[in-house]
């Protein structure tokens, strides 16, 4: 016997290929291990984000395997994230 569930409205999260999870938390712990807080992407203005993923971004462009000179993780995964913290900070109404 099914229990009746209701999920109508409700985003299907299985639907999101997972590596970009993957990808995105690759970027993550380096980020917090270099700023010593897994929060400090919350006081960036959101401006800053949109400018990283524009330089990442044409840094891909350029060579889809090159990788970020600083961490030495590549481009698309600094994109994925940073678009990710875009996403975040614009549910919030950062302008």
């Amino acid at each position: 016997m099914e229990i009746a569930k209701d999920d109508k409205g409700k985003a299907k999260l299985s639907l999101v290929p997972v590596q970009i999870i993957r990808d995105i938390a690759v970027v993550r712990e380096y980020g917090t291990k270099k700023y010593h807080s897994p929060d400090n992407w919350k006081k960036v203005e959101l401006q800053r984000y949109i400018d990283a993923f524009y330089r990442h971004w044409l840094s891909f462009i350029e060579d889809n395997h090159s990788k970020d000179a600083e961490s030495g993780i590549e481009h698309y995964k600094h994109m994925a994230c940073n678009m990710a913290f875009i996403c975040e900070l614009m549910k919030e109404g950062r302008k």
